[in-house]
């Protein structure tokens, strides 16, 4: 809608044109008074009253050129100054006409008390010579305004390209946004329903009531909100709650969840889901690839201006080069984080000494607008 309406309003604006107008020709009458001023022509305020009427004259002729030349607004640049330079001259001369009758024609004893001046001025070869000789000057002042016009288009068609690039630019990085949000693992879901199908098999309905709440909740939460808004600490910290409880139930003898977040922080905006990948491949890879007990870690801490997140496990089989999951998921967060934050936003993952994985966010701390 908004291309439309710009591709339909091209060309200067009015009240740009209208200043151009007004400003080259208040520079005009301030020049030629000060020529006539400087040559002591006799009638300096007969002379000055006349000359605001031609000024005046010429706003209306120069708006009537504006109004001609925004109807090649949109051709190619050589059909423009073509027209720009072609339609200068007959306005030129409609000007110098215009100049002559309020000099020479209206009244001019007040200015010429001489009769034969008078007379001499009358005579039709003068006149004719006059008003080309005064509409070769008029034109190049046409064509110095029509030149800044076509200057101040390009200027202003520039600048709506730059609009566009802009406003295309962010809906394409809105677009990523939602995109890099909703790559939620679909083994995930696999899993889950799984596990519930177990549940029930084992006519253990207690837990599997208590998984479809915790997996409703998640998903409640998770697909609710706008993926380019941020969210409090603590609303992610629970959503990843509800998710470690629903892994739990398959792994219960296995997986140990810790949270540690100060509730200085809880209140400081993240990017929604930006710990779900990070959770993710602690279950899929420090989890569910042993049979020891593993405990998944969810700390951060405050420094100065920025928040450190991390989140890491104790298991024995971290990811290796060979886990292209474990990369398309640390690549979502980093890309999440620099789109949101830029070179403020970072991350840096490996392996811990001993066993097991940790990842650590850096973002800056903003408690509003989330």
């Amino acid at each position: 809608m908004n291309d439309i309406a710009e591709d339909g309003d091209r060309g200067v604006a009015p009240a740009v044109a209208l200043y151009s107008i007004l400003g080259f020709w208040f520079f005009y009458t301030v020049i030629v008074s000060l020529r006539a001023a400087v040559i002591g022509f006799d009638a300096q305020w007969e002379l000055a009253a006349r000359r605001m009427v031609v000024a005046t004259i010429g706003i209306i002729v120069t708006w009537i050129l504006y109004l001609a030349l925004r109807r090649f607004d949109g051709k190619p640049l050589i059909v423009r100054i073509v027209a720009a330079f072609s339609l200068a001259a007959p306005f030129a001369l409609a000007m110098a006409a215009a100049n002559y009758y309020i000099f020479n024609v209206y009244d001019p004893v007040s200015l010429f008390p001489d009769a034969e001046t008078k007379k001499e001025m009358a005579e039709k070869g003068y006149v004719l010579i006059s008003i080309v000789e005064d509409a070769i000057s008029r034109y190049f002042f046409l064509s110095a305004w029509a030149g800044l016009y076509l200057a101040l288009a390009y200027a202003s068609e520039a600048h709506r390209t730059e609009r566009r690039a802009a406003r295309l630019e962010r809906a394409a990085q809105q677009a990523e946004l939602r995109s890099l949000r909703y790559q939620v693992n679909p083994h995930f879901l696999f899993n889950t329903l799984n596990s519930l199908s177990t549940l029930v098999m084992r006519n253990r309905p207690d837990e599997a009531e208590r998984m479809i709440m915790s997996l409703s909740n998640f998903y409640r939460t998770s697909l609710t909100g706008d993926p380019l808004d941020d969210v409090p600490l603590e609303e992610e910290v629970h959503l990843q709650k509800l998710y470690l409880d629903i892994e739990a139930v398959r792994f219960p003898d296995r997986l140990t969840a810790q949270i540690d977040v100060p509730d200085s922080l809880m209140n400081a905006c993240v990017p929604g889901l930006i710990l779900q990948p990070l959770v993710e491949n602690a279950i899929k890879y420090g989890v569910s690839r042993t049979s020891s007990p593993v405990t998944i870690a969810i700390t951060a801490r405050e420094d100065g201006d920025l928040m450190h997140i991390a989140v890491t496990d104790d298991g024995d089989n971290p990811p290796g080069p060979g886990d292209a999951g474990s990369g398309i998921g640390l690549a979502n967060v980093r890309d999440r984080l620099t789109a949101r934050f830029g070179e403020q936003g970072r991350i840096v993952y490996g392996a811990r000494e001993g066993d097991g994985f940790s990842v650590l966010l850096t973002l800056p701390i903003v408690r509003k607008g989330c």
